[in-house]
């Protein structure tokens, strides 16, 4: 990526490939239009699966109604379908989504690899573990379990960093394998705590596990809306440390970032995100590693960004959530089935990419 060039009352903030320019007082601002188009349009396509996963159903309603019914201009049995019931789970999957996709691109910017997604460095299995003990120890509520979901993760990526660090950094190859060996001890854990458990409460875990959204309303939907308010913008404020971070610690450092505070943050960041996902729907699989992968491509830039990963995570997933409900419908999977499925294809892809190039 070529240098920004700063004006000379201010400074300047670069957004992608330098091809829209705007100057002010004192900041410059550049957009790649490839990238700003690709996000718009992908953002008209989750729009559009939204609408559709609101319209059908095993009670189908005709599109001209489900807009009605989203303007307040609808009432009855139209207006409870699309308003009440569906539409926190679609608004869910997008959210939950985004905060996917801009976790995955955090830890793949962090260890420089396009491996290095927080499912597979296990700090998916320690929100998953976190979250467990709570609902089987302990039987906590919703909120319970979303900060034994966050302490899980907060707590096996320091154990992770610690494992990992060497040379006075963790470096990005040794963090996805030492990652990929906690996370199989954690899996062993939670085999244990489920055999362990009362029937009842273990048949409740297997539904959760499997990352679903199914049974989430409006209950979930604004402390999930709320937290991501918080999240995503302080993310964002992390983009220009976080893509020094992409050119070494060395010259990231010669450049005045200070490395290991902001990894330590962005560190955190990432975790909350996964988190909040585990807490509300289950640890949801690949949408992490897929989403930063395929708009990196999409965008044609030379490395993960955050907006770009978000808004392909959110339409994945609401893709993903729309298939699981319509495949076999009546009867509705999981969504993290379905995304393991989509991200099964992908290592295929990956297989065969690899393969004709050597």
């Amino acid at each position: 990526m070529r240098p920004t060039p700063t004006p000379p009352s201010g400074k300047a903030v670069d957004f992608g490939r330098p091809t829209l320019i705007t100057r002010g007082a004192r900041w410059s601002f550049r957009l790649d239009v490839r990238t700003a188009l690709s996000c718009a349009a992908f953002l008209l396509l989750t729009l559009a699966v939204v609408v559709v996963t609101l319209a059908y159903g095993t009670y189908e309603i005709p599109l001209p109604d489900v807009v009605r019914a989203l303007l307040g201009e609808a009432t009855g049995a139209t207006r409870t379908v699309v308003v009440e019931w569906r539409l926190p789970r679609a608004l869910l999957a997008v959210l939950l989504g985004a905060a996917l996709g801009v976790s995955g691109a955090i830890f793949q910017s962090i260890t420089r690899n396009p491996l290095g997604s927080p499912d597979i460095i296990g700090f998916s299995s320690g929100s998953y573990t976190g979250a467990l003990v709570v609902m089987l120890l302990t039987g906590g509520g919703y909120y319970q379990v979303a900060a034994g979901s966050l302490a899980g993760g907060v707590l096996t990526a320091f154990v992770v960093f610690v494992l990992a660090y060497r040379r006075g950094a963790a470096q990005g190859f040794r963090l996805i394998i030492v990652g990929i060996a906690v996370s199989a001890m954690l899996g062993a854990f939670n085999t244990w705590l489920v055999l362990r458990a009362d029937i009842e409460d273990v048949m409740l875990s297997a539904v959760w596990g499997a990352g679903s959204l199914n049974s989430l309303g409006h209950e979930q939907l604004w402390p999930v809306l709320g937290l991501l308010v918080l999240l995503i913008p302080l993310a964002a404020a992390c983009g220009p440390g976080l893509r020094a971070l992409e050119l070494g610690d060395d010259a990231a450092a010669a450049l005045g970032t200070r490395t290991e505070a902001v990894r330590l943050v962005l560190v955190v960041l990432g975790v909350a995100l996964i988190a909040l996902v585990t807490a509300a729907a289950g640890p949801i699989a690949f949408i992490a590693l897929v989403a930063p992968q395929i708009a990196r491509r999409v965008t044609r830039a030379s490395s993960v960004a955050l907006l770009p990963s978000a808004v392909l995570g959110a339409f994945l997933l609401a893709s993903a959530d729309l298939v699981g409900q319509r495949l076999f419908a009546p009867v509705q999977l999981p969504v993290g089935i379905v995304t393991v499925s989509i991200g099964g294809l992908y290592f295929i892809w990956l297989l065969v990419r690899e393969a004709r190039r050597t």
